[in-house]
């Protein structure tokens, strides 16, 4: 299956209740009140505007925060005051309201946010740490996500993902380097989560999880098989290898000086095209490839380190020919003279 064929999902909503059972630690101050409002936006907002009157540019629709500034800003108001000022953002229909630094909200308030059916929720972190840990959460599950088919390997801290027609070897491929020793991510179905535009993140399905079919055998569990060391539930996508059949009629790349990446998901990721034929040792090549990755990152590209020393290599023949000449010359013109 090529790269093309990636079935792209975007969850557009999560509700009150999800962002709760999250492991972040949150006390509902006010029961199950307003669990199944939905959260469409994966920002947060703090309305410290909102509370002192300036609503025009309120982004409503986001997971409200309130830290220290709100609260005691809040607090400092008499209580009619303090009542409209909260009321400026309960008649706006927001999804939840977070408080951070166990702050709690006043008896007269948590009315208001029981009448608007709007989540109270309490945390024990500072209001900086808190947006940071409900921001990576709000991310994960708003990022883009893709499906695709193929075989996703840890090979020596790299992630390589094997793509190619069905039945040309990805499987078996990927089997033989959890025997030498690699972590099997995924195999067959893979996701794949963009996150911060730059990052793809990749992962089994909770049903296939680390389960493999290989032709002629079968359904094998490679957890249960090799042991926990010989899987991993997630890893960043870094190599995409594309396996094809071998045409004698086509050029492939020899030197390795021109990088062609691809683009997945938006995200641009290496990519390697390799030939299948019979007896060509695939699983060791694969290896090469991490490596040869590695390499890179750390400064080190062969095929570039190979030009250049043929460079210097033609122009020293060239020079030392040059030399020969005008010496050849110089020879003639003194014989001449004499």
């Amino acid at each position: 299956m090529s790269i093309e064929k990636i079935q792209i999902i975007t969850k557009e909503n999560i509700s009150v209740q999800q962002l709760f059972e999250a492991p972040l630690k949150f006390t509902s101050m006010n029961g199950e009140t307003g669990w199944n409002n939905l959260i469409v936006d994966g920002n947060i907002h703090r309305p410290q505007l909102a509370l002192a009157g300036f609503t025009e540019l309120f982004t409503s629709q986001r997971v409200q925060m309130l830290g220290n500034t709100e609260m005691y800003y809040l607090k400092s108001l008499d209580l009619e005051a303090r009542m409209t000022a909260f009321i400026n953002i309960a008649d706006r229909n927001v999804p939840c309201l977070i408080l951070t630094n166990n702050h709690e909200l006043q008896p007269e308030l948590l009315n208001i946010a029981n009448e608007h059916n709007i989540s109270v929720l309490q945390t024990p972190f500072e209001t900086t740490k808190a947006i940071h840990m409900v921001s990576e959460y709000l991310d994960d599950q708003f990022a883009q996500q893709g499906v695709i088919h193929g075989s996703f390997v840890d090979v020596y801290g790299v992630g390589v993902l094997f793509v190619g027609r069905s039945g040309i070897g990805k499987s078996e491929i990927a089997l033989d380097l959890v025997e030498r020793g690699h972590r099997l991510v995924a195999d067959d179905v893979v996701m794949l989560t963009k996150k911060r535009d730059t990052v793809l993140m990749g992962t089994g399905t909770s049903l296939v999880k680390h389960f493999m079919e290989i032709r002629g055998l079968g359904i094998i569990d490679v957890r249960q098989m090799f042991g926990i060391r010989a899987i991993r539930f997630q890893k960043r996508l870094e190599i995409l290898v594309e396996l094809e059949d071998w045409d004698p009629t086509k050029e492939y790349d020899r030197t390795g000086l021109d990088e062609s990446p691809r683009s997945v998901m938006g995200v641009e990721v290496s990519a390697v095209k390799l030939p299948i034929f019979p007896g060509k040792n695939i699983t060791v090549i694969s290896e090469v490839i991490a490596l040869n990755y590695l390499l890179r990152t750390y400064g080190y590209n062969a095929p570039k380190e190979f030009a250049n020393k043929l460079r210097e290599e033609i122009e020293r023949r060239a020079k030392n020919t040059s030399s020969a000449v005008d010496q050849r010359i110089v020879s003639y013109f003194q014989s001449d003279q004499e």
